[in-house]
């Protein structure tokens, strides 16, 4: 980690000064109406590029007010960004998606850091039960190929996060995205624009020795399933510990088949409509 101090001169860091914060629908239960402030996302990268994670996470709260969330799958090393953003502003709203099948030991997990850490913990789910999913489609998990885990990830995750986004009035997101996770978030930056939202990556160039020395310092858990040798761990059903065949992390992620569940990559207009949505 480096601690370069970024130069604000001539970097509009407060477009939203005169905002009244959150932003909710009105009384007849539209949606809200937000407006995304433009901003210069090339001098802000120069300027935030190589700053600590917590000054961009105070711009990004001086920037958006109430209107910037943040989002936690509650996975192996998920306390780190839940403490630090929350040691700048406390009660920003966090983003949880349930996707129904997580491991006993993620809802202990994200039952224990909410309490140790008082979080402001907004819980979505997709309106399909597991149940009802399965009724219609079969254990998608099982049908080995991307489409169905794409449908899968649809439906219990991105429409979910979506949903959230929108019903929080959100302008902006903090992610615990790393760019030594995946060949995607390498080409990530620090402040970036994901269909209507801005995404703000404060441990973008984090290590990770960078996170190890950051949870002992804090005295916080990794995910209680690290010591079974799960480096990433999301739904019971597509996540396994690492072995030594394999070739990076997230190669323990949904059969080996992909690296994203679909929520970080806008494709086609179309689909980055449906896909802008958070980090699970």
């Amino acid at each position: 980690m480096t601690s370069t101090l970024p130069n604000f001169q001539n970097v509009d860091l407060n477009p939203l000064a005169s905002s009244n914060g959150h932003h909710h629908g009105n009384d007849n239960g539209s949606e809200p109406s937000i407006k995304r402030p433009d901003l210069d996302l090339t001098a802000l990268n120069q300027t935030f590029d190589r700053a600590k994670a917590t000054e961009l996470i105070e711009w990004g709260y001086q920037t958006f007010g109430e209107s910037l969330v943040m989002s936690t799958s509650f996975g192996i090393q998920s306390a780190v960004m839940l403490q630090l953003v929350t040691s700048v502003v406390p009660n920003i709203p966090i983003i949880w998606v349930d996707t129904g099948y997580l491991p006993a030991e993620t809802y202990r997990f994200a039952d224990a850091l909410s309490q140790r850490l008082s979080l402001n913990l907004q819980v979505y789910q997709s309106p399909i039960t597991p149940a009802r999913m399965e009724a219609r489609y079969g254990k998608l998990w099982e049908v080995g190929t991307v489409e169905a885990f794409n449908q899968y990830d649809q439906l219990r995750k991105v429409e979910p996060m979506q949903r959230a986004l929108k019903e929080l009035g959100a302008i902006a997101w903090l992610t615990g995205l790393r760019a030594d996770q995946t060949g995607h978030r390498k080409s990530l930056e620090r402040i970036g624009l994901q269909g209507e939202f801005y995404k703000l990556l404060p441990i973008l160039h984090w290590h990770s020795k960078d996170v190890y020395d950051y949870l002992k310092a804090h005295n916080l858990p990794y995910h209680p399933l690290w010591e079974e040798g799960y480096v990433s761990v999301g739904d019971w059903h597509s996540s396994r510990p690492l072995s030594a065949d394999d070739t990076d992390e997230r190669a323990t992620r949904f059969n080996g088949l992909k690296q994203e569940c679909g929520i970080h990559i806008p494709q086609t207009p179309e689909e980055a409509e449906s896909l802008n949505s958070s980090s699970l």
